[in-house]
């Protein structure tokens, strides 16, 4: 189970969710990307997926009902936050373990409690960052929160990137990719290979 962290909001968490898990579909696995941000929930927005039920369904055994196909992410599973608690989430994990395939959860933005909440639930942390100074810093404590909670960071992803930064040394893990800004990164064919080489990267490195 991998959480996507990143320290600022709209540092590009839930575009990589989404992106990572088409990528992984497209590979011919069974992905599923769960909404663990019950503050700004949006993966479902993202995906195309209702908005309910959620979290709190799958977590009362309602496994089938709370995970959504979704339109703009074919071969993904979406699990919507809806109104989900943080017991919620931890009692969904259970349930998703049983499941074939890569669960990805979208974390809360920063370093606060709630960020803290997927981390205790997921193995491994992906560490989401733009090149700004702000973000990286930022991203630094996520990758440190990441490692201190036993879900230690597989690596990082630096979104609307030209490559000209590398966080590795800052954030003590690899860097998987660098993915060009895009207006529409769902539609994007250059955010798309990048993600296809996240992946590639990324199974070199569980």
């Amino acid at each position: 189970m991998l959480a996507v962290v990143g320290g600022k909001g709209g540092c590009g968490k839930t575009t990589t969710t989404a992106c990572l898990a088409r990528a992984l579909a497209a590979e011919g696995a069974a992905p599923v990307a769960v909404d663990a941000d019950r503050d700004m929930p949006d993966l479902h927005l993202v995906a195309g997926a209702p908005a309910e039920p959620g979290l709190g369904r799958l977590a009362s055994g309602g496994l089938r009902a709370a995970t959504h196909r979704a339109s703009e992410l074919p071969g993904v599973r979406v699990v919507p936050a809806g109104d989900g608690s943080d017991a919620d989430l931890t009692d969904a994990a259970r349930r998703l373990r049983s499941l074939d395939g890569p669960v990805l959860l979208d974390a809360p933005a920063g370093a606060s409690p709630d960020a803290a909440v997927p981390l205790r639930v997921a193995d491994r942390a992906l560490v989401v960052t733009t090149p700004s100074r702000e973000s990286l810093e930022d991203a630094a404590k996520s990758a440190a929160m990441a490692e201190t909670l036993d879900a230690p960071a597989v690596g990082s992803v630096v979104v609307r990137s030209d490559g000209a930064v590398d966080p590795a040394p800052l954030l003590d893990c690899p860097t998987l990719g660098h993915v060009p800004a895009a207006s529409d990164p769902l539609s994007a064919a250059g955010v798309e290979r990048a993600y296809d080489r996240v992946v590639t990267r990324f199974r070199r490195n569980i």
